[in-house]
């Protein structure tokens, strides 16, 4: 058994089929074939259950796939490791949350690309619990969440405390929310999103529960939707200061334990770290340490 064999056998199982396992590793169908019943023999076990649309896992694969997993991502980090020189380059792979990516990141990039001009950054918005995800599961080499996230296998570093407040349409009061036709309607990301945690819980300690819910995918069309008395949404203060002082929208300040969150950068505890994400890492604390 050897990389090159578990490295076959990994993508048949994540593709689910001989002809699309060959395709993706640029070879012929009879090589993948092979080197599956080479594997399967010196085991002693099948590996797969072969059906005319393809193949699946018997109970012995199952309990390989973890290993061969892990074993193509130790062999991808050891090349990065060997390839990653003193000064950062290469690519590097984030997340973010949208509210942070609107606010913060802008001069955090500046200066990063300034400093580290031979990194190619590409960024990915999503929601807290999406973005831890994808962090633990090596699709990201780290992501700006909102914190505490408290997970062994993470490192999390804190970068800004935002202060959360209730935002409405202009003209709505915070007393008249119970009485509203229907309940208010909230206006959130998708599921996973810490604010709208933050957001339900409050609203939940007024009373008020089972609220209608609509889901946006972007800031712009959160805002434009509470502008024009759709709902309400909870966001950082900082977020939302432009609209409101447009009139646009009204913002409402939470009690002093309902309203701070910690953005905090995530990065795995285990394997390897490039200079790249560290240089990163050290970069998005100096810029926003110095506000």
């Amino acid at each position: 058994m050897d990389a090159a064999e578990l490295k076959v056998f990994e993508a048949v199982a994540r593709t689910g089929g001989i002809g699309r396992a060959a395709q993706e590793l640029h070879t012929v169908q009879s090589n993948v074939t092979a080197r599956i019943r080479r594997l399967e023999e010196e085991l002693g076990v099948p590996l797969f259950d072969r059906h005319s649309r393809g193949v699946k896992l018997t109970s012995a694969g199952e309990r390989l796939l973890p290993y061969a997993t892990q074993a193509g991502r130790l062999m991808s980090e050891a090349r990065q490791a060997v390839a990653d020189g003193p000064e950062p380059h290469g690519t590097l792979s984030l997340g973010s949350l949208e509210t942070t990516a609107a606010l913060r990141l802008t001069p955090i990039l500046v200066a990063y690309t300034r400093e580290c001009p031979q990194v190619d950054v590409s960024l990915r918005t999503g929601t807290t619990q999406g973005l831890v995800s994808d962090v633990l599961e090596h699709r990201l080499e780290g992501a700006f969440v909102a914190g505490p996230v408290r997970h062994r296998e993470l490192i999390e570093e804190p970068v800004v405390t935002e202060e959360l407040v209730l935002v409405t349409a202009p003209g709505v009061r915070l007393e008249e929310l119970p009485g509203l036709s229907g309940g208010p309607k909230v206006l959130v990301f998708r599921t996973g999103c810490a604010y709208r945690q933050h957001l339900e819980h409050f609203l939940a300690s007024r009373g008020l529960k089972a609220l209608r819910t609509l889901e946006l995918g972007t800031l712009d069309g959160i805002l434009g939707c509470v502008s024009a008395g759709m709902g309400l949404t909870l966001l950082p203060r900082a977020v939302v200061e432009a609209a409101s002082r447009a009139g646009s929208v009204a913002v409402h300040a939470l009690p002093a334990s309902r309203s701070r969150v910690t953005t905090v950068f995530i990065r795995r505890r285990e394997g390897f770290t490039s200079r790249a994400l560290l240089r990163f890492v050290d970069c998005a604390q100096r810029i926003q340490g110095g506000r």
